[in-house]
């Protein structure tokens, strides 16, 4: 079951991935100067005067005083509308509007990037709600915060606090809400071989469009598994997978590289692999390791070529990645050295020997 495609994106996520292209200095085909002013139109559309002064500090931009004062001057009305609405709540309504009214006042200072007292106006609500599952959907909300500051520390307290709820009482939705935000937070912590796990058992039972849609879910699983996967799992639970299969081929790219890593044709998985590349580069979640994840691909790719041999000659192996020999006998030379690779290299015949 896929997400229901109307519910979009947190537009703090959006934010977030705006901030982080304009930070980098490694993806090509960035515009600065639009992205800057797509940044400051989504923080004024939306009120975010405390992210406006954190994101100014930390991209050396000058403040509007103008604009921030517009800002917190529309913000402090609003705020002020939801005291009274929890006060009216607590003196003539229920315990259940009491509990709405501090919800959406939690809610207000979380979108407006108020990260303390929508820390605070949270843990009140918490308080008065007794549903595992909407506990859970506040944590999640505070986890998107954090990741809008890059916060990852906060991320992984939140985890454990979002892990403690669903386990008391969540539902099976949240369960599985879970299983998203927590592959996020290993993928983003190169612990690909446990995201992969857990996005690859959400694919199926997919609701987390705040975070993503069906088809980044998919694709980060895919980047995950081509990297911690052996070549039957591979097959079983990316290449074959019917969910992945209905979407994948919207990401050519990593399509192709995934085809042909499975089918042995290594020509044509390292000229896709560098599409692939791209995309890892581009994303805010994988790009602090895409040099990292290049090796390791490799790696993967090495090794199951190598499987089908006791020895082959350097320059066979060449022709068949399509790379240079001094390149190969260097890159082959330093896995083994690692431990990597089992196998010698005999320098005077031009022959790998695996040591199977």
């Amino acid at each position: 079951m896929m997400a229901d495609e109307s519910e979009k994106q947190d537009f703090r996520l959006e934010l977030a991935q705006q901030v982080f292209l304009y930070r980098s200095t490694d993806v090509p085909g960035v515009d600065k100067q639009q992205l800057q002013q797509q940044i400051l139109q989504k923080v004024l559309e939306h009120g975010l005067a405390p992210y406006y002064e954190h994101i100014c500090g930390e991209l050396g931009w000058q403040i509007d005083q103008g604009k921030l004062s517009d800002m917190q001057s529309s913000n402090a009305k609003q705020l002020q509308e939801l005291e009274d609405k929890i006060k009216d709540a607590e003196g003539n309504l229920g315990e259940t509007e009491v509990r709405d009214a501090l919800h959406a006042k939690a809610v207000f200072l979380g979108n407006i990037g108020d990260r303390d007292a929508a820390a605070k106006a949270f843990a009140a609500t918490e308080e008065k709600t007794a549903s595992g599952g909407s506990k859970a959907d506040m944590v999640f909300s505070q986890i998107r915060l954090a990741i809008l500051y890059n916060d990852w520390q906060q991320v992984k307290k939140l985890l454990g606090r979002a892990k403690t709820i669903c386990e008391a009482g969540g539902d099976w939705e949240h369960k599985n809400k879970l299983k998203v935000y927590e592959g996020v937070a290993a993928m983003h912590a190169r612990d690909f071989k446990r995201a992969a796990e857990l996005l690859l058992d959400s694919i199926a039972t997919f609701t987390t469009s705040e975070l993503f849609d069906y088809t980044k879910v998919v694709t980060y699983a895919v980047i995950c598994g081509l990297v911690s996967l052996d070549r039957v799992s591979l097959k079983k639970q990316v290449v074959d997978s019917p969910e992945i299969r209905s979407v994948i081929g919207h990401v050519p790219e990593l399509e192709s590289c995934m085809n042909a890593l499975y089918d042995c044709n290594y020509k044509t998985f390292f000229k896709s692999f560098l599409g692939v590349v791209d995309i890892i580069r581009a994303d805010m979640y994988t790009h602090p390791h895409v040099r990292y994840y290049m090796r390791e691909v490799r790696l993967v790719a090495y090794n199951q070529f190598l499987e089908s041999y006791k020895s082959v000659t350097m320059e066979s192996m060449a022709n068949a990645f399509d790379v240079g020999l001094p390149f190969l006998d260097s890159e082959i030379a330093d896995f083994i050295c690692a431990g990597r690779i089992s196998a010698k290299i005999d320098k005077v015949a031009g022959i790998v020997e695996t040591k199977r």
